[in-house]
């Protein structure tokens, strides 16, 4: 055997030319394809061709060039097996030892808005994948790199002697990190373009984003991970202006911050603490829209996070530097308002575009599961309304409640929730019984909830939160209807003079 032998071969050529020339100085041949070995002997390096090795030309457009025995025994060959080396031997095949590929920009590809399908299945890499799979099968006798982040340490270990074993398994992992997502990001694209929903496997993938300093509490490890294809108004495409690194729990707070606020096409200002909204108000201007949000719960919004759907400027900044919050999200921030908040050193400001998008599936771990569904997107325009009691709603209750319901949907089930004047005023979150969740929302609201409406994310199996709600001076209810008890609730409501809507859907959140 002569020289070791490297197969260089990547789509990716940032620090190719420098790794090669440092592997030719340790002794290395190399070997390459297409447009990577044209880019070497560019650079001055003296490159053997794929066809040297196997002896037969790239055919069918660069379809079938690696994918030949003398390239696979090379890297499948284990050194230390008599019988393998003797069979690499009888047939003049040599033996491969460091593999450097990364693969077709398939995701790049469908990325691109007017990709053809024709266009990506052609970016669909199938000589790279075997090659990496082989290597990394072999990873004792053979080191496989798949990431430029990578060549520094590889060279490091070459010049001084130190032992290939450890990294060359840490690689190996890599290796088939990077193959599996490639091939999930094949597979979904095709699933999707078979218009398949939930075929009877899913491979999903992600990208970590960081490593975070804990999770939900200090003794729990957590990271951040990203959708390879997000949509932009997400909190994973936030831009961070300013402040320390977000934690596990200002990432699930923030994104229900997000969330809530893109429910609205009129100025809007969201407050939320423990992924609950505590605030939400709208109005003619975003002062207007943060002064009612902040009205409606000024004790829980303190070391809240708040999120809005237009520019804030120095006057809206200047009441949120009145307090501390923990993060700020808008979709972007006049040069005033980062003057005035910039000045608190641990408030996040995170720029993030806030619009709606397509629906997206949402993913719920269970022990030994996961749980698919369509996220909650259905919006109050879509509903068919059906007043169910003797008395109609007003204009000013019409709007409230349809502002209502657009953010009881957001909140922990079981959920009810009160607003009055385009702000909530009362919510009750995440209780066993809808009366419980009300009578917490109706004492939250006090003396503002006479004259409110009430939304509830499910009917009411009694006619007791319609008694609580008289109680409180409530005039109007909005909520799906379904119990078999309805009439109980309807009779009520209309001995009381309150108005009722039925939207006959639920919005469970759990």
């Amino acid at each position: 055997m002569g020289n070791k032998r490297a197969l260089i071969s990547v789509s990716n050529k940032t620090g190719v030319i420098d790794f090669a020339k440092q592997l030719t100085e340790l002794g290395y041949d190399v070997i390459s394809t297409g447009g990577t070995k044209k880019a070497l002997e560019e650079a001055g390096l003296n490159v053997i061709s794929i066809s040297e090795i196997t002896h037969f030309p790239e055919v069918l457009d660069g379809r079938v060039k690696t994918l030949h025995p003398n390239v696979h025994a090379g890297l499948l060959a284990k050194r230390d097996d008599n019988h393998h080396m003797a069979a690499l031997k009888e047939q003049a095949i040599e033996t491969i030892d460091l593999v450097v590929v990364n693969l077709y920009p398939f995701k790049e590809t469908i990325a691109k808005e007017d990709v053809s399908f024709e266009d990506a299945i052609e970016n669909i890499d199938i000589g790279g994948p075997a090659m990496l799979r082989a290597a990394a099968k072999n990873h004792q006798d053979v080191t496989v790199v798949v990431d430029p982040a990578d060549y520094d340490t590889v060279v490091d270990h070459l010049k001084d002697s130190i032992s290939l074993e450890e990294l060359n398994r840490r690689l190996a992992a890599k290796v088939y990190r990077h193959t599996a997502q490639y091939d999930a990001l094949v597979a979904n694209y095709l699933t999707k373009e078979a218009e398949e929903k939930f075929p009877e496997t899913k491979t999903v993938t992600y990208e970590r984003q960081q490593t975070l300093r804990y999770g939900e509490n200090p003794h729990q490890s957590a990271a951040f991970y990203k959708q390879p294809f997000a949509e932009d108004s997400s909190l994973v495409n936030a831009n961070q202006l300013h402040g320390k690194e977000l934690s596990y729990n200002n990432i699930q707070d923030a994104d229900s911050a997000l969330t809530i606020v893109k429910e609205f096409d009129e100025p809007a200002a969201v407050a939320v603490k423990h992924t609950n909204p505590c605030g939400v108000g709208i109005g003619h201007t975003l002062k207007e829209a943060y002064d009612r949000a902040y009205n409606a719960d000024p004790v829980s919004i303190f070391g809240g996070i708040v999120a809005f759907n237009r520019e804030v400027d120095e006057v809206v900044a200047q009441d949120l530097s009145q307090i501390f919050l923990e993060i700020v999200i808008a979709p972007s921030f006049t040069e005033e308002a980062l003057n005035i908040l910039t000045q608190k050193k641990n408030i996040r400001l995170l720029q993030v575009p806030v619009h709606r998008g397509e629906p997206q599936e949402k993913l719920s771990t269970v022990s030994g599961g996961l749980l698919i569904q369509d996220e909650d997107r259905y919006v109050a325009s879509d509903m068919q309304y059906d007043v169910v009691t003797d008395r109609e709603p007003s204009d000013e209750e019409w709007t409230n409640m349809k502002f209502a319901w657009k953010v009881m949907k957001h909140v922990k089930s079981n959920a009810i929730l009160l607003a009055t004047e385009k702000q909530t005023i009362g919510v009750g979150a995440g209780q066993m019984n809808r009366v419980g969740a009300a009578n917490i929302a109706i004492e939250q609201a006090g003396e503002k909830a006479k004259g409110a409406v009430m939304a509830s994310d499910a009917f009411f199996p009694m006619d007791d939160t319609v008694e609580a709600a008289h109680q409180a001076g409530i005039r109007a209810i909005i909520q799906p209807g379904g119990s078999k008890r309805d009439v109980d609730s309807i009779k009520k409501c209309n001995e009381y003079g309150i108005a009722m809507v039925f939207t006959g859907v639920r919005h469970f959140k759990h």
